[in-house]
């Protein structure tokens, strides 16, 4: 296998002492990777659970997945992973994208420029890292004399987006790039072509792949509500290669404006779910995700937490399914 690591990312929804305890359980398992969501109002605060699961592990890497430029000025957030970066042990790395509309319409904020913002986050968070004054002057944000003493200039920086040009601009700029719940027969093309955008900018950016592992029905239930977006936002010829009708889209949206994810459940199809996951006996799980690490090329695999209560044995499953050779 190529992978060099796997990791969780966090849901919302969970208090902060509990999700410290599943990064040191994750830890324990041999999970290299602790990504912390930052849903906005969704979640506790991403600097006070990270630093909670700091104070409880070691040596497992500990961020945001992901944060946006739109609540905080790039310049705090650069702050605030700093700072957490020296609580750590230099254990912290900065997962960035540009924000949902789940995420900002509750505090009344707009998603502008989005490649914009999230290029000059990166500029920014670098920038501070030199340790000298820094004057900014960009699109969006702007910097006078601003200054950091504890930020290090090689901090590790992921971007995870689902258009083509926002993983561009992660592999021409970030550390890696995060691939998020996509569909499995448009994988190999998306990593290439982020990879063929990084070689024209000089960059080697490592890769993410993140996807549930669903090996019985409690998981795939919890599943199920992940899959709303990528199917409502799918492309027209990917809901027609999948069978997802324009009625299907109404119904799933009218459930979701009613209901919420429960609603919106009930209504998405296994076969819906299927292309998007990796499913199936813990045997059958085991040969796709190693076939898939193998001939992507894939430095990490990041398991999706949806259920808090079957967190631990889903990830001691993973777990032992990247250890096999």
């Amino acid at each position: 296998m190529v992978a060099s690591g796997i990791a969780i990312n966090q849901i919302p929804g969970v208090s902060v002492q509990r999700m410290a305890e599943l990064a040191q359980e994750a830890e324990r398992l041999g999970f290299n990777r602790c990504w912390v969501c930052d849903q906005g109002l969704d979640c506790h605060d991403i600097f006070v659970t990270l630093t909670a699961a700091a104070l409880q592990t070691g040596s497992i890497r500990l961020g945001t997945g992901i944060t946006h430029p739109y609540a905080r000025h790039p310049a705090v957030t650069a702050a605030g992973i700093a700072s957490l970066d020296e609580l750590s042990g230099g254990r912290a790395f900065l997962g960035l994208g540009a924000g949902g509309i789940d995420t900002l319409s509750p505090m009344g904020l707009k998603r502008q420029k989005p490649l914009a913002a999230v290029r000059e986050t990166i500029q920014i968070v670098r920038a501070l890292g030199g340790g000298s004054p820094v004057d900014f002057d960009g699109e969006v944000f702007r910097l006078h004399g601003a200054y950091l003493d504890y930020a290090r200039c090689d901090m590790e920086i992921w971007v995870a987006g689902r258009g083509p040009r926002m993983r561009a601009l992660g592999g021409g700029l970030a550390d890696g790039v995060v691939f998020e719940f996509v569909h499995k027969d448009m994988l190999a093309g998306d990593i290439a072509r982020v990879r063929q955008a990084a070689a024209q900018q000089g960059n080697r950016p490592r890769i993410c792949y993140a996807t549930m592992v669903v090996v019985d029905d409690r998981t795939l239930d919890k599943v199920r509500p992940a899959l709303f977006w990528r199917l409502a936002d799918a492309p027209p010829e990917l809901r027609a290669q999948l069978g997802v009708s324009d009625t299907d889209v109404t119904a799933m949206r009218q459930a979701m404006a009613s209901g919420g994810f429960p609603a919106v459940a009930r209504l998405i199809k296994d076969d819906w779910v299927r292309p998007f996951v990796i499913m199936g006996s813990v045997e059958e799980c085991a040969a796709e995700l190693h076939r898939l690490i193998t001939d992507l090329a894939i430095d990490e695999f990041q398991l999706p937490i949806l259920d808090m209560e079957s967190a631990p044995a889903l990830m001691a499953t993973v777990a032992r399914m990247v250890a096999v050779a």
